[in-house]
């Protein structure tokens, strides 16, 4: 449930997303990916693909991944465990859409 939750979420950011389900990860890209989602036993774990110092990160929610071997692309990871985190988690993925739309 919380997967289809952060999917339409993610799908009505705009017509030129495209959802790709890969071997290990679930890919919404546009040209390129913008976010990666990690399907876990109680939780999603988020790829950001965007640089760790260009998020804005007020609630702390970001780890710094850069340089580490994982599933995903981008140099930021965050978890969703709950549906009372789905806000602020969308405002994560909603900038690294926004940085991507051009791409």
């Amino acid at each position: 449930m919380l997967f289809e939750k952060l999917n339409t979420r993610i799908m009505n950011l705009g017509t030129a997303v495209r959802r790709e389900f890969k071997k290990l990860y679930v890919a919404y890209k546009m040209d390129t990916n913008f976010t990666d989602i990690i399907i876990q036993k109680s939780r999603l774990r988020i790829s950001v693909n965007m640089k760790f110092s260009e998020i804005a990160d007020p609630k702390g929610l970001c780890k710094d991944v850069t340089g580490i071997g994982k599933w995903g692309n981008g140099d930021v990871e965050l978890y969703l465990d709950g549906l009372d985190g789905l806000d602020d988690v969308m405002k994560i993925i909603e900038q690294s859409f926004a940085a991507h739309e051009n791409d």
